[in-house]
């Protein structure tokens, strides 16, 4: 069954009229084709209308429909090969981070990213995409890997958070972070970052320091989610809309706030609808970007990238 937001029903019930006309038309034989186009016509005004004026609330839901593309499914569908790497060689293989060597578009990459999982036993096992500190060592081992032989890395962040269990304390979770942001801020090789669903505090930025960063239209980039600032704040999830809002946490003010380099478009209704249209538009602008990058002195491109994240933040009075 597919999943339906609130503010989608409008559309849902347009569709299920067309639907209904062309039952009527099937079982009478009577021409109604004008009804039929008159109904499409107004669909496709309606969506314009509600996909193209989303709150804040409405992009988070959207970046968690079920349905949604993960990090294997663009793994599929941009790569011509992956071969999945595991472990960090301390304590085990975080299932929430995935990581391997990929060609896309016949060049050599290092991908890593969340996996949230799409089922509840697959989002057991992947931990709800939310990684302990091994996760974030799995990863930089292989962005270290890829420095060493002069890979590209590309990372697809999807994460509600780092897991907050004490035992993920208790490693070093905190440290595990705060080590991927050192280390990635002085790579040698060209960092490509994709929120492509949600992206929460310090388990998104574990993976999210790049020369290019980007978000895909109905994403989210914040360092808390909307309900924990609202339970914070409100001591309650009741105001998570107003909290949306005041976090100034899609794409449009990201890019506008100057926090990350473009907006990947996803096709109308969101990446869900249509996932090979989706992944078209980001194998492009990877590519696109791997070229660029690849003709800068590797100097030049360390000190660029720190500069970029240095300036961030930055008021004039």
């Amino acid at each position: 069954m597919q999943t339906t937001f609130d503010f989608e029903k409008p559309i849902a019930d347009l569709q299920t009229q067309i639907e209904k006309v062309l039952q009527v038309q099937e079982k009478t034989k009577v021409d109604m084709s004008a009804t039929i186009n008159e109904l499409e016509t107004k669909l496709a005004q309606t969506k314009t209308e509600i996909y193209t004026n989303m709150t804040g609330w409405q992009k988070v839901q959207m970046s968690r429909h079920p349905d949604r593309p993960q990090t294997f499914d663009y793994i599929e569908l941009i790569c011509e090969e992956f071969i999945e790497l595991h472990g960090d060689r301390t304590v085990k293989d975080d299932k929430a981070i995935i990581g391997g060597i990929a060609t896309i578009g016949g060049k050599s990459v290092m991908l890593i990213g969340h996996q949230k999982g799409k089922n509840t036993k697959e989002r057991q096992f992947r931990n709800f995409g939310m990684a302990n500190p091994e996760g974030y060592r799995k990863a930089l081992r292989l962005m270290k890997m890829a420095e060493k032989f002069n890979v590209p890395v590309v990372t697809l962040i999807d994460t509600m958070g780092a897991y907050p269990g004490l035992e993920a304390e208790e490693r070093g979770q905190g440290e595990a972070i705060a080590r991927n942001l050192l280390e990635m801020s002085v790579l040698t090789v060209p960092i490509i970052c994709v929120v492509i669903g949600e992206g929460a505090s310090g388990g998104a930025l574990g993976i999210g320091v790049g020369d290019r960063v980007y978000m895909l239209q109905n994403t989210w980039y914040s360092v808390i989610s909307p309900e924990s600032c609202s339970s914070i704040l409100y001591r309650s999830w009741d105001q998570k809309e107003k909290a949306a809002d005041s976090l100034k946490l899609t794409a449009e003010d990201m890019l506008r706030n100057g926090l990350i380099d473009g907006i990947i478009e996803e096709p109308v209704g969101g990446a869900h609808q249509d996932a090979v249209a989706t992944s078209e538009n980001l194998k492009a602008k990877i590519l696109t970007d791997l070229i660029e990058l690849a003709q800068k002195d590797k100097e030049v491109l360390v000190n660029e990238r720190i500069e970029k994240f240095s300036n961030m933040g930055e008021i004039i009075e």
